[in-house]
């Protein structure tokens, strides 16, 4: 197992960031790197030069990249057959040393398999996961969830790394010294669950290295008990589309109402304003693939250049943290038995 030295040597390179992935891109994502300079931090983008330049990125170093491979894509087919996308570069530009750590809005399979690809696995590693990170209301630490969308097929042994791995980045990125650890089910008794839960819940609970808290409902990631929650990148995925849907409705239901109600919508709408801006998820700094040999932040589709500003910020922070040394340095149980 490589020792705490793996990021080493990497603070001084820039962070790539992917200029065409996203909905917005590449005006969003200019943007968002144009204000990381200014607070000091290294960014080279990615991308095609032209369409750079015409949204005022011209004063920024790029690394030109051809092709762009868009939402709609399958993800190993497009890595596979566009090695000039944008997303393709920036991982290499990881790889070859280039850069220290990338960003993309972006198409995430396609951000997966690249790395997963080109990046390979840390050492011991059966499979990659996506830890996104939720705010938490009232200065509390912020929830971590994964998979939220690497592996939508998942065995248990697999489940089992993701609970050491998501411990681990709890505690390396939100300060959190003794993070305590849920299985995603649909009940808290061990009972609870399909096939996949039950035998996870049965490794995580043998674990001596993690804290783990048991079983745990959607209901609780955003107000429950513990800091990490585990689960498949399918359910994952859904679970993390749902909350952020659901929030999206309420949130603009709740903004008609309110400008309906004269002079008193104004003065709910000024006291709502500070939580709205706490449980931004333009503040929390995309999430982070973890099991890579490179730091890479996936930020959502539909960022807005604060968001970007956010996940650079993200990446930058990771990299002198040495993620990469700390998560090679994590014991971790054994692979399963398909693992290369």
């Amino acid at each position: 197992m490589p020792n705490g030295n793996l990021g080493a040597g990497l603070m001084t390179l820039p962070v790539a960031v992917d200029a065409m992935g996203g909905d917005d891109a590449p005006i969003a994502v200019v943007e968002g790197a144009l204000e990381a300079v200014r607070e000091g931090l290294d960014v080279v983008l990615v991308g095609r030069r032209d369409a750079i330049a015409a949204v005022g990125g011209e004063s920024l170093p790029m690394i030109e990249a051809a092709d762009v491979i868009e939402m709609s894509e399958e993800p190993s087919r497009a890595v596979r057959t566009k090695k000039d996308s944008s997303i393709s570069r920036a991982v290499n530009a990881v790889r070859d040393g280039e850069a220290s750590a990338m960003v993309s809005a972006g198409n995430t399979g396609a951000v997966a398999a690249a790395a997963l690809l080109r990046l390979r696995r840390l050492p011991g590693v059966a499979r990659p996961a996506i830890a996104t990170a939720f705010p938490v209301p009232g200065g509390r630490t912020a929830r971590v969830l994964l998979d939220s969308g690497a592996m939508a097929d998942c065995s248990a042994q697999w489940l089992h790394q993701f609970a050491r791995l998501g411990s681990a980045y709890s505690r390396i990125r939100f300060g959190v010294a003794a993070p305590r650890v849920g299985l995603l089910s649909i009940g808290e008794e061990p009972e609870k669950g399909n096939m996949l839960v039950k035998e996870t819940h049965q490794l995580l609970a043998a674990d001596d290295e993690i804290d783990f808290y048991g079983n745990v409902e959607g209901g609780d990631l955003l107000d429950g008990p513990v800091d990490v929650v585990v689960t498949d990148g399918f359910t994952g995925n859904v679970l993390l589309k749902s909350l952020e849907g659901t929030a999206s409705f309420f949130v603009r239901l709740i903004l008609e109402r309110l400008a309906e109600g004269g002079e008193a919508g104004a003065e709910a709408l000024r006291l709502l304003a500070p939580l709205a801006d706490e449980m931004s998820a333009d503040n929390i700094g995309g999430a982070m693939l973890l099991g890579v040999r490179g730091v890479c932040v996936i930020a959502h589709g539909s960022s807005s250049p604060k968001a970007i500003t956010s996940a650079i910020r993200s990446a930058h922070r990771m990299v002198e943290a040495d993620l990469l040394g700390e998560l090679a340095a994590v014991s971790l149980p054994s692979p399963p038995a398909d693992h290369r």
